[in-house]
């Protein structure tokens, strides 16, 4: 039934055909399980909260008065929609407030400096125009990066942080090369055409995955932010996984001083996808746990 449920709210929320070409995540293939809304390109849900320099794209669902939870994605080629089967499983018990990074979604980019406090701020002026309520984070890569620093910065605002795919960062033991968006379309035409016909700054789209890789490969996440974050981590993390190996989110686990971890056999970065089952027989006990 909650299925049915998901496919008649789509019927109401899509603009369109049920699965528009443009609801899709970067990689996605015809035998992945995917949501049925077009989390992050979705008219009836989306709304902008001005952040700085940019106005940040953001989607809400669920009961306004319920307990909030907000879904990070991931970077670079990342997109809400890729959340969408956490996002299915958390409405009917949460406010979801899901936003779409800068570069990424329909938010704008600016010309802010790219850091982790600037990405921190961009989703609390996205939370703070919705609540102003405590709140679990769920975050996958570079959005699980954003948890922790949320987490740092406003300690009173985060019960729990759900963290997949995110740990130890050194520069000089990793390095991601640069990749242009011709690079992405060999692999993935169609994502990235929905990626620059979304983005409100399409000619601002390289040069901020320059600028992103640049900030990604020198930036230290370590000690000095997971020591710093007082609430309750779940790392999740794929056995497999080449972006956060399985040795950095052990040692990420060890610095954070209440941290969960659950590792996902024979998963890659997005375990999640790889089997969401498994991730959520992980996630679920942790956010239900008082």
């Amino acid at each position: 039934m909650r299925y049915l449920s998901l496919i008649l709210t789509a019927f109401l929320f899509c603009s369109g055909p049920l699965f528009g070409a443009d609801a899709r995540y970067f990689g996605q293939t015809e035998s992945d399980v995917a949501s049925a809304i077009p989390y992050g390109l979705n008219d009836a849900a989306g709304k902008y909260a001005t952040a700085g320099d940019a106005r940040i794209y953001y989607e809400t669902y669920g009961d306004p008065d319920a307990d909030v939870a907000v879904v990070l994605h991931g970077g670079g080629v990342g997109c809400t929609y890729e959340m969408g089967r956490f996002i299915d499983e958390l409405t009917p018990s949460y406010r979801v407030v899901a936003p779409s990074t800068r570069g990424h979604g329909r938010s704008e980019i600016g010309t802010a400096p790219i850091t982790y406090e600037q990405k921190a701020n961009d989703v609390m002026a996205a939370v703070n125009a919705e609540t102003d309520k405590s709140f679990i984070i769920l975050g996958f890569s570079d959005g699980a990066y954003t948890a922790y620093k949320i987490a740092a910065m406003y300690p009173e605002r985060v019960e729990k942080i759900v963290a997949i795919g995110a740990g130890e960062s050194v520069p000089a033991t990793r390095k991601f090369p640069k990749s242009t968006l011709e690079d992405f379309a060999a692999y993935d035409k169609q994502f990235v055409e929905s990626k620059i016909k979304n983005c409100p700054e399409p000619e601002k789209l390289q040069d901020y995955l320059n600028r992103y890789y640049d900030f990604f490969n020198s930036e230290l996440i370590s000690k000095e932010l997971f020591g710093s974050i007082k609430c309750p981590v779940l790392l999740v993390a794929g056995e497999l996984d080449p972006n956060a190996p399985l040795d950095t989110v052990i040692s990420a686990y060890k610095m954070i001083p209440n941290a969960q971890l659950a590792i996902i056999a024979n998963a890659s970065h997005q375990a999640f996808i790889t089997n969401f089952d498994a991730v959520w027989a992980n996630v679920k006990p942790f956010l239900n746990a008082k």
